[in-house]
C-alpha cells in the first residue's frame, strides 16, 4: 500500500513539472519553459545593444552624415557584429534548441542546473567581450584576424561563451535521448526537431573550430605563444562562416513551425525535407572556402571545389526547402477551402499576423536576395573582385538579418503567448513591425549591393579617403544608393526598435493570459494562429491531398519558383557579363 501511495505521489509530483499547452496541446515542461524564456530575454538584450551600433554604424557609413570618427566607427563595428551575430543568434538559437526538444516533444529537460550553468557561462562570456569593446579594448572587428590584437579578456568571454553553447547542444541531445527512453512521441521526430538536430550538429562542428582557434590565440595575447595568420584565417572561418549555417538551419526549421503555427500549413515531402537538411550537414561548411580566396596558401583545386560542386550541394538543400515551405503553406490553404484560383490562397492568407508575415518576408528576402547574391558570390572567379566591396554585406544582411533574424521576430509572437502565457502587447504595432523591418532591410540591401558594384569598399571609415595623398571619386549614382541605403536602414532600426519594445514590454508588464484561449477572448493581442490549433490534423470532412495529386495542389508556388529561376538566370549572367568586361585580353 505505501508503495502503491509512494508511487502515485512520485507521478503526481513529476506531473506537476509540466504544463499543458491549451492551445497546441503539448507538455511544457518547467525547466524547458524558464531556460527558454532567459535566453530569449538575454537575445533581446543583444539586439538591442547591436541595433544602437547598427545605428551609429549606418549614420557613418552615409557620407553626407558621417557621424562617427575612424576610431569610433571601428569600435561601434565591432559591438555590431559580436552582438548580432553571435550574441543575438546564439541566444535565440538555445532557446530554439531547447523548445524543439523539451516542448516539442513533450520531455524533461535531464539537466536543468547544467543548463544553467551553460546560460551563466555564455552570459558572463558576452559581458566580458562587451567590457572590452565598450572600453576600447577590442578594437578588432567582428573577425579579429591576428595579428590584430585584443585584450585576453576578449578572447577569454568568447571561449566561455561558446564552452555554455557547447554545453547546452549537449543538453539538446541528452533531452532527444531521454524522450526516445521515456516513449513521450511516437515514430520519428517532428520535422522542426530534425531542423534542431541539424543546427546542432553544425553547431558542434562550428564551435569546435572557435574552440581550436581562439584558445591558442587567447594564449597568444598574454604572450605565451605565437599565432600564424594564415592558420588563424583558415580555422576561424570554420567558426566565422559555419556560425551563419546554424543560423540557417535554424531558420529554415522555424520556417515549418511558422507555417503551421500560422495557416495549419503541411509538410510536401518529408523525406525531402529531411534530404535537405542532411545535405547542410554534409556540404555547408566548405562555402566558408570563399573567404580564402586571396590567401596563398591553398592551391586552385582546392578552391574550384570548395566554391563549386561543394557549395551547389548545400544551395541545392536551400532551394529544396525555399521550395518545399511555400509549397507546404499554398497545400495547407487549399485543403482548408481556399482554391480560388492561382493565387487565392496567397491574397486570402492571414496577413495581419506577424508571424505569417514574417514568415513570408523572411522566405523571399533570403531567397531572392541573400540566395541568388550568394551564389553569385560565392563563385570563385566573381568572388574576388566582389569579396571587399559593399557587395557582401550586402548579402549577408539579406540572409542573416532579412532571412533569421526575421523568422525569429516572427516566431517571438507565437512564443510570447505560449511559453511566456503573455497577451502581446502594442498588437496594432506588432503587426506592421515586419513590414518595417522587412521593407527596410530589402530597400537597405539592395542599394547595398549596388553600391558595392560600382567598386564602394566594405569596412571602411572613409571610402573617399579624405586627407589622404589621393581621393577617390565614384559615380553619381553612389550618392545616390548609399542615401538610400541609409534610409532603408533607418526604416529597419524602427521596426527593430518596435519588436523590441513588444518583446520587453509584453514578457515584463504584459497582461497575463487566462484559461479561455478562444478567438474571442484574445482577438487584438495575439497572432490568429494561437488559438487554430495549428497541430491538430485536418479534420475528415477536407478534402484529401491523394484526390488531386501533389503538383495539382501548388500552382501558385510553382509560378513562383519559375520568377526565382528566372530572377538567379538574369542576375548570374550580368555578374559574368561585367566581369568578362573587365578583364579584357589584348
Amino acid at each position: 500500500m505505501s508503495q502503491a501511495t509512494a508511487s502515485t505521489g512520485a507521478m503526481g509530483t513529476a506531473a506537476a513539472l509540466f504544463r499543458k499547452c491549451p492551445t497546441t496541446g503539448l507538455k511544457v515542461h518547467k525547466d524547458a519553459d524558464a531556460l527558454i524564456k532567459a535566453n530569449a530575454v538575454a537575445a533581446t538584450v543583444a539586439l538591442l545593444i547591436g541595433g544602437i551600433a547598427a545605428t551609429l554604424v549606418l549614420l557613418t557609413r552615409w557620407q553626407t552624415v558621417h557621424l562617427l570618427s575612424d576610431e569610433l566607427f571601428y569600435r561601434w563595428l565591432t559591438v555590431h557584429g559580436m552582438n548580432m551575430l553571435i550574441f543575438f543568434i546564439i541566444f535565440f538559437e538555445m532557446a530554439v534548441l531547447y523548445f524543439a526538444s523539451a516542448v516539442l516533444l513533450n520531455c524533461r529537460v535531464p539537466t536543468p542546473k547544467l543548463g544553467w550553468v551553460a546560460f551563466a557561462l555564455m552570459v558572463v562570456g558576452a559581458l566580458m567581450v562587451e567590457w572590452t569593446m565598450f572600453t576600447g579594448r577590442a578594437d578588432v572587428l567582428f573577425t579579429s584576424y591576428v595579428p590584430l590584437r585584443a585584450h585576453p579578456a576578449f578572447y577569454l568571454g568568447v571561449i566561455l561563451f561558446a564552452v555554455g553553447a557547447i554545453v547546452v547542444t549537449a543538453i539538446f541531445f541528452a533531452t532527444l535521448v531521454v524522450a526516445k527512453r521515456e516513449e513521450t512521441y511516437t515514430g520519428s521526430v517532428p520535422l522542426v526537431t530534425f531542423g534542431g538536430i541539424t543546427a546542432a550538429i553544425i553547431a558542434a562542428i562550428t564551435l569546435g573550430h572557435g574552440a581550436a582557434i581562439y584558445i591558442p590565440t587567447f594564449f597568444w595575447s598574454l604572450d605565451m605563444m605565437n599565432v600564424d595568420p594564415q592558420v588563424y584565417r583558415l580555422v576561424w572561418w570554420g567558426l566565422g562562416h559555419s556560425s551563419q549555417q546554424i543560423n540557417v538551419a535554424a531558420m529554415v526549421a522555424i520556417w515549418y513551425l511558422l507555417g503551421a503555427f500560422t495557416v495549419g500549413a503541411v509538410v510536401v515531402n518529408e523525406k525531402i525535407s529531411r534530404t535537405a537538411f542532411v545535405l547542410y550537414i554534409a556540404f555547408i561548411s566548405m562555402a566558408s572556402a570563399h573567404h580564402l580566396l586571396v590567401d596563398p596558401g591553398f592551391g586552385p583545386s582546392w578552391k574550384i571545389v570548395n566554391t563549386s560542386y561543394f557549395m551547389y550541394m548545400a544551395v541545392l538543400a536551400s532551394m529544396l526547402h525555399g521550395f518545399t515551405v511555400p509549397a507546404g503553406v499554398e497545400m495547407g490553404m487549399r485543403l482548408r477551402g481556399y482554391t480560388q484560383g492561382i493565387f487565392g490562397w496567397l491574397r486570402r492568407a492571414p496577413w495581419n499576423d506577424p508571424g505569417f508575415s514574417a514568415l513570408v518576408f523572411s522566405v523571399v528576402v533570403f531567397g531572392f536576395v541573400g540566395g541568388i547574391t550568394g551564389v553569385t558570390f560565392g563563385t570563385e572567379q566573381i568572388n574576388i573582385v566582389a569579396h571587399n566591396t559593399l557587395r557582401i554585406p550586402g548579402h549577408f544582411h539579406a540572409t542573416v538579418v532579412s532571412g533569421t533574424a526575421m523568422a525569429f521576430m516572427g516566431v517571438t509572437y507565437y512564443v510570447i503567448p505560449l511559453i511566456f502565457r503573455k497577451k502581446v502587447a502594442f498588437y496594432p504595432l506588432a503587426k506592421i513591425q515586419p513590414y518595417l523591418f522587412a521593407g527596410g532591410m530589402l530597400l537597405f540591401s539592395l542599394t547595398m549591393t549596388f553600391a558595392g558594384t560600382f567598386g564602394v569598399p566594405r569596412r571602411h571609415y572613409d571610402i573617399t579617403f579624405a586627407g589622404a595623398p589621393f581621393t577617390l571619386e565614384y559615380s553619381p549614382a553612389v550618392n545616390v544608393m548609399l542615401a538610400l541605403m541609409a534610409i532603408g536602414g533607418l526604416i529597419a532600426i524602427v521596426g527593430g526598435g518596435i519588436y523590441i519594445l513588444v518583446t520587453v514590454w509584453s514578457v515584463f508588464f504584459g497582461q497575463p493570459l487566462g484559461d479561455d484561449m478562444s478567438e474571442a477572448a484574445l482577438a487584438g493581442s495575439v497572432p490568429p494562429g494561437v488559438y487554430k490549433r495549428p497541430f491538430t490534423e485536418l479534420p475528415e470532412e477536407e478534402v484529401e491531398l491523394e484526390e488531386h495529386g501533389a503538383l495539382g495542389m501548388m500552382p501558385g508556388t510553382m509560378i513562383l519558383v519559375l520568377i526565382f529561376f528566372v530572377a538567379f538566370v538574369v542576375y548570374y549572367f550580368a555578374n559574368w557579363k561585367l566581369l568578362s568586361a573587365m578583364w579584357q585580353i589584348g
